[in-house]
């Protein structure tokens, strides 16, 4: 498994395992399987209501701790420092750990500062390895990275091949912040990944899926993916991309897909944070 160095040194996996959408229910079966396929990077998250899950496959595994990287989120109604730091306590207890490898702001709303200033007292206390950013698109991102005192490690955002996020390279590359994407193989609105003519071809070179060429082109580009499959047999090809190399030809051929470099959701639209909000804030 090759590994993305953060700035502060830790090395994460390249590749991981995301349990967004996961019921609760099924979450303890799916990382369990994931971990035994060679899976090393488990992304959760307050709001995925799955994290008891999660601690529970872990633990079963017989994985050292050491060589399980958990990440998990802070959502929206727990914003604020007292708030914040209450529920990474909670999110430590579901996971059954005592420390959380990497720790994200799940959204851009309510008091980020606050809920920062709590998560940097938790990394200074060894509670967290690593600390950053979810959902935070370029102005909204450069402004949090410009005041806080420890920048972001990591931004998550949706990426894939199509939705390539190329505008923010410069801006992370400022503050040191690594990209992951959520959505690497599509998801929330978008189509045509797995089933498309350019990666398919590229991939026939190689005996890969156009999938497992889109993971691999995230994954040169420097990015952490977190595909998600509740199938077992899905799960290990999604993580069969590091035997092979993409030239850089190839590269290229991918970077003319991008179709909405920013992404499907309009995280400033008024009306969709009102959603976010109302119904789940």
């Amino acid at each position: 498994m090759e590994q993305i160095r953060l700035s502060n040194g830790v090395e994460m996996p390249a590749l991981g395992y995301g349990v967004f959408l996961v019921s609760p229910e099924e979450c303890e079966r799916c990382v369990s399987d994931a971990l035994s396929v060679g899976y090393r990077l488990i992304d959760t998250a307050q709001a995925y209501q799955n994290e008891e899950g999660v601690g529970r496959a872990w633990r079963k595994s017989g994985v050292k701790r050491e060589d399980v990287f958990l990440t998990t989120k802070v959502w929206i109604s727990n914003g604020g420092e007292e708030q914040a730091a209450a529920s990474i306590d909670e999110s430590l207890d579901k996971l059954q750990t005592e420390y959380i490898d990497l720790l994200l702001i799940h959204q851009a709303y309510n008091d980020v500062f606050g809920t920062w200033r709590a998560m940097e007292k938790a990394y200074q206390a060894g509670k967290v390895r690593a600390i950053g950013v979810s959902n935070f698109q370029a102005g909204r991102f450069y402004d949090f990275a410009h005041y806080v005192h420890i920048k972001p490690m990591v931004n998550q955002l949706q990426c894939n091949t199509l939705i390539q996020q190329r505008g923010m390279d410069p801006i992370h590359k400022e503050f040191g912040t690594r990209m992951m994407a959520w959505g690497p193989l599509g998801g929330q609105g978008v189509d045509g990944i797995v089933k498309n003519a350019t990666l398919s071809g590229i991939g026939a070179k190689y005996g890969k899926s156009a999938a497992q060429v889109a993971l691999r082109w995230l994954t040169q580009r420097g990015i952490v993916a977190i595909p998600k499959s509740t199938h077992k047999e899905r799960m290990a090809e999604n993580l069969d991309v590091f035997d092979f190399r993409l030239s850089e030809e190839e590269m290229g051929q991918i970077a003319t897909l991008n179709e909405k470099d920013t992404g499907t959701i309009q995280f400033g639209d008024p009306q969709f944070v009102k959603h976010l909000i109302e119904n789940y804030g």
